[in-house]
């Protein structure tokens, strides 16, 4: 019972993060253009080494060095290439001039990436509380970028300002749910797999998702992108 204490204030306290997309609504375009990259580098080395240096070796310890674990790793790789692909989710993180009205379509991707991510925080809560917090703070630092994102999106679709943040959240509420479906399984199957498959989340997210974003002619900001990444994997392995 404790554990599903723990998992529903962290997936709760996800979706909160939701609101922080309202940020973009008091951020001049060129602070939020200064800002956001930085974060997004940050997001990329902190999720994939969220994968490479917790959730695939947890993985590994309970499941043994078996080709499931790399499975599970392919098709939570896979899952977002899918996700991508046929309802065109996507982190876009540029100016808030260049989106196009695709909201609805946003919001229903984001509602089912939430879901996948809330299973692979709440099976890392049932296997450890510590793993659990950990995989919560990867998936943290992306969302606060993608919020700002998308809450931009809507907004220039012609969405009212409360109307963005209530869909925008009521989406993000797919996290807990997928978060409590994990530990409502959990007695039936080794929810370890789940581990696995939020790994290949993170690592698509991560290396096909954020980085190429992150492409730029201006030397110093390749070196702050840079750097910025290599933070995010140096606290993933101090944690």
């Amino acid at each position: 019972m404790l554990t599903l204490t723990w998992i529903l204030i962290f997936s709760f306290a996800m979706a909160v993060i939701a609101l922080a997309g309202s940020l973009t609504l008091i951020l001049p375009e060129p602070i939020f253009k200064r800002i956001i990259f930085p974060l997004v580098s940050l997001a990329a080395g902190t999720l994939i080494g969220g994968a490479c240096f917790h959730l695939l070796p947890h993985a590994v310890e309970v499941l043994g060095n078996t080709k499931q674990v790399y499975i599970g790793l392919v098709v939570g790789f896979v899952a977002l290439f899918i996700l991508e692909q046929f309802l065109h989710w996507h982190h876009c993180h540029r100016s808030l001039m260049q989106h196009h009205p695709v909201s609805y379509l946003i919001l229903l991707a984001d509602g089912l990436h939430n879901f996948i991510g809330g299973a692979a925080i709440g099976s890392a809560f049932v296997i450890d509380i510590k793993l659990g917090m950990i995989t919560w703070l990867v998936a943290a630092a992306h969302e606060i970028p993608q919020e700002l994102g998308d809450f931009g999106i809507l907004i220039h679709s012609g969405w009212n300002k409360r109307s963005a943040l209530l869909f925008n959240f009521i989406s993000a509420l797919t996290f807990p749910l997928g978060a409590v479906f994990a530990y409502a399984i959990s007695a039936e199957i080794n929810i370890a797999i789940f581990l696995a498959f939020g790994a290949g989340n993170f690592l698509y997210i991560g290396a096909t998702d954020l980085i190429p974003q992150l492409k730029t002619e201006k030397t110093k900001e390749q070196i702050l992108h840079f750097l910025m990444f290599i933070l995010g994997l140096l606290i993933m392995s101090a944690l």
